[in-house]
């Protein structure tokens, strides 16, 4: 969306969007034909079980079942509620899954990041699998501008569905962390991380720093491709998108002393497609209150943080048009 077309919409949409996000209720379109999203205000285990079922309308993800969440830093807590999530994710039968970090962390190991999952209370809601803990597998995406092949953990190939679950803020590196980068970056290996962030320069981890050196724009469109190889992979029937927005920090919860939210919880999202959804996170941050907002909305803008919008939108793996519906009575 250009700055033009953007600031119509902020001054057309912004006030039915901030009223759907207060009450819950009602319908806002950005454009005709967008996919549906669909928001409860309801952040409990009931509401994202609803705002869940009324995305799948009675249908079921086929096959074995992964759910794709972020675990958190050890010191972090910002990251999703295993009380919030069980219910979800038991219903799935799923399998909670991660890959190891690039950066030498607490959760640069299976060791280190199992610990990190038993201490954040994942364990004791479903199983939970490392994906890289036996290495990698590529996934291919030929129409890649930086990466024609995408390397993620090995045990993606033991999945048949995903329900990609993402707790939405901010990030240093992307500007925002949303459905698109916990499909990416997310899945993405250790070494896979690292041949997103240097838009396919290395895979090595030893070159990692978080000062890493690689054009902002590359590395948000590897992103995008990253992203594009998982659902040309998988098939688009056979991954959901649901994004928790509430501590809604600037800091990604890969920090491990994130700085506090200042903008107040908005609710929980869904949809089948994650540039929509996506891109109706970032706009509900734009409709919200503007001196709450203002470092979020900051944070995403000094990191051109949409382009990774416009660029998966070109590539196909989603739109940015979307119809939010208010699923709350």
């Amino acid at each position: 969306m250009n700055n033009i077309s953007r600031r119509k919409f902020m001054k057309s949409g912004a006030i039915a969007l901030a009223t759907i996000a207060m009450t819950g209720h009602g319908v806002f379109s950005n454009a005709e034909e967008g996919a549906p999203v669909y928001l409860t205000k309801d952040i409990s285990s009931q509401g994202l079980t609803k705002v869940y079922d009324q995305l799948m309308q009675g249908g079921k993800l086929p096959g074995k079942v992964a759910v794709k969440l972020h675990s958190g830093e050890p010191g972090g807590h910002n990251y999703p509620n295993p009380t919030l999530i069980r219910d979800l994710v038991q219903s799935v039968n799923g399998t909670i899954v991660e890959c190891n970090t690039a950066y030498q962390g607490k959760r640069f190991d299976t060791a280190g990041h199992m610990k990190a999952l038993e201490d954040h209370g994942f364990t004791g809601i479903a199983p939970v699998d490392i994906m890289d803990e036996n290495g990698s597998m590529t996934l291919p995406f030929p129409k890649g501008r930086h990466i024609k092949e995408n390397y993620v953990g090995a045990h993606f190939a033991n999945y048949d569905s995903f329900l990609i679950l993402s707790h939405f803020k901010g990030h240093a590196m992307g500007g925002f962390g949303g459905a698109l980068k916990n499909m990416s970056i997310g899945i993405a290996s250790a070494e896979g991380k690292m041949w997103i962030h240097t838009a396919g320069a290395t895979r090595s981890t030893a070159s990692f720093t978080p000062a890493v050196k690689t054009d902002q724009d590359m590395f948000l469109e590897s992103m995008a491709e990253a992203a594009g190889s998982v659902i040309n992979k998988l098939g688009t029937n056979r991954i959901v998108y649901v994004s928790l927005m509430n501590n809604l920090s600037v800091d990604c919860d890969c920090v491990s002393n994130p700085t506090p939210p200042e903008l107040d919880d908005i609710g929980i999202l869904a949809s089948m497609d994650p540039v929509a959804l996506d891109r109706a996170c970032v706009d509900l941050i734009y409709a919200a209150d503007k001196e709450k907002s203002a470092s979020l909305r900051h944070r995403m803008e000094s990191k051109h943080a949409t382009h990774v919008l416009d660029h998966a939108e070109a590539l196909g793996v989603g739109r940015q048009k979307y119809t939010l519906v208010g699923i709350d009575a």
